[in-house]
């Protein structure tokens, strides 16, 4: 037992802490024994305001604006999505001379940013999506001639 010496209103109090179970501690005072209840300590509360996702662009009419796989068309080489996702970025435009290896956009899927490579050499012909645009697995992104 840990013993105090307290001075209170010009008393003095002899203070001994015993064992302390949980919430319940045994405290002797002048050689009366007692059992004194303790506050449980709070834990703090965290809140963490994480950003909230963006929704999808709509159009006027409310639909979601989706850029489906093309069914076929135009000459040149066409740069399509490998998965689902939004746009994030756009690095190539109309006219801009590309390699093979250089990332022409960024697909954001599943929480994670995907760079999208030309996949030949070329220049730009046209650039079908946005970013921000949800885009479907297929999907074309750009064409290069």
């Amino acid at each position: 037992m840990k013993e105090y010496k307290y001075k209170i209103n010009g008393n003095t109090y002899k203070v001994a802490v015993g064992d302390i179970d949980n919430n319940i501690a045994e405290v002797e005072v002048n050689g009366v024994p007692y059992k004194v209840e303790l506050d449980k300590a709070k834990k703090p509360v965290t809140i963490i305001n994480a950003p909230r996702p963006s929704a999808a662009p709509r159009t006027a009419e409310g639909a979601k604006v989706i850029a489906k796989p093309a069914s076929g068309g135009a000459a040149g080489h066409k740069v399509v999505s490998p998965l689902p996702g939004t746009i994030v970025s756009i690095s190539a435009k109309v006219g801009d001379t590309v390699k093979a290896s250089d990332t022409v956009v960024v697909l954001e899927a599943m929480k994670m940013e995907n760079a999208i490579h030309a996949g030949r050499d070329g220049v730009v012909k046209s650039v079908e999506v946005n970013p921000g645009d949800a885009v479907l697995e297929g999907a074309v992104l750009l064409t290069i001639d």
